[in-house]
């Protein structure tokens, strides 16, 4: 009965089956990227909100202990404390609680991202990473925006390295700018990482990804914020959001660049994230009426 039948290799059995892949549509793949930029877009903002809501609240909490008045409206805070009042370590405490929460924040999400999202699927990954990117624009590519200011963290290193005198903070802002376009770079590895999509991480799909994920957020996500600090949008404020660039460009030149285009895992779903958009929309309200009337330290 069985004479007849030929023995197969054990070499054709263990070769996997092959599966045929179609190819999206032009349209399909436009509609991810819409989807993608939306979801991006909306890690952007809920992570500007959460950086710029530590550092502003810890330098106001400080301020309030150490009795220093002032006002926390929607352009920053504001002291009303006379030049003559202000002593070293007034201004080292104050000016420098801001910065250093920030930096733990950051660091904080970047260690998360590391250990605990880095291979799982979902946004979280990425709002992480956002985190991370404004927590060091705050206080690298922030530090720059301050000496032109003469504003914010800018009197921490002339007070503490310079006795009151200037050089410090531009030569430190110097250096922390260029550190931040470093890491810019090594960014983009994770960034890619951070994507659950195989459709938009294909390589030739390289620079729609950039636009959507990276390029899009920035200006899209800073014309609202900008848009929800009006009238009382500070100079300080916005040279902040065009630091952003030192982070953001190297950003996207590294992803450009960087050849990785597969994932071990199954990719998720593209779907609109209603939740974070949503929680995103609410942050910028919650500001807006929040600091609109002044709040005083």
């Amino acid at each position: 009965m069985f004479g007849n039948c030929q023995r197969i290799p054990t070499s054709l059995l263990l070769q996997p089956t092959s599966t045929v892949a179609t190819e999206p549509s032009p349209a399909a793949v436009r509609a991810k990227f819409r989807v993608v930029f939306i979801n991006a877009t909306a890690c952007y903002l809920v992570a500007y909100q959460l950086v710029a809501f530590v550092y502003q609240a810890s330098t106001a909490l400080v301020a309030r202990r150490l009795g220093v008045p002032g006002v926390w409206n929607l352009g920053g805070i504001h002291f009303e404390l006379g030049d003559n009042s202000w002593t070293r370590n007034l201004v080292l405490e104050v000016y420098s609680s801001g910065p250093a929460l920030t930096l733990a924040l950051g660091l904080l999400a970047l260690g998360w991202f590391g250990k605990r999202q880095r291979h799982r699927r979902g946004l979280a990954k990425l709002l992480l990473l956002w985190v991370a990117f404004h927590a060091c624009n705050t206080v690298f590519g922030g530090l720059l925006a301050d000496t032109v200011t003469q504003s914010g963290w800018w009197y921490v290193p002339n007070w503490l390295l310079g006795a009151g005198s200037t050089w410090p903070s531009l030569v430190l802002g110097l250096l922390l700018a260029a550190g931040q376009v470093v890491l810019g770079f090594l960014a983009a590895t994770p960034f890619i990482l951070a994507q659950d999509s195989h459709t938009i991480l294909q390589f030739e799909r390289r620079p729609q990804l950039v636009r959507a994920t990276i390029v899009g957020p920035w200006l899209v996500g800073s014309s609202l914020l900008i848009i929800s600090r009006l009238p009382s949008l500070s100079l300080n404020e916005g040279l902040h959001y065009a630091t952003m660039a030192l982070l953001v460009v190297p950003l996207a030149l590294g992803c450009l660049q960087e050849s990785f285009s597969q994932k071990k895992w199954t990719p998720s779903p593209t779907r609109v994230a209603w939740g974070l958009l949503a929680l995103a929309g609410l942050a910028l309200l919650a500001w807006r009426v929040g600091l609109a009337g002044g709040v005083r330290v």
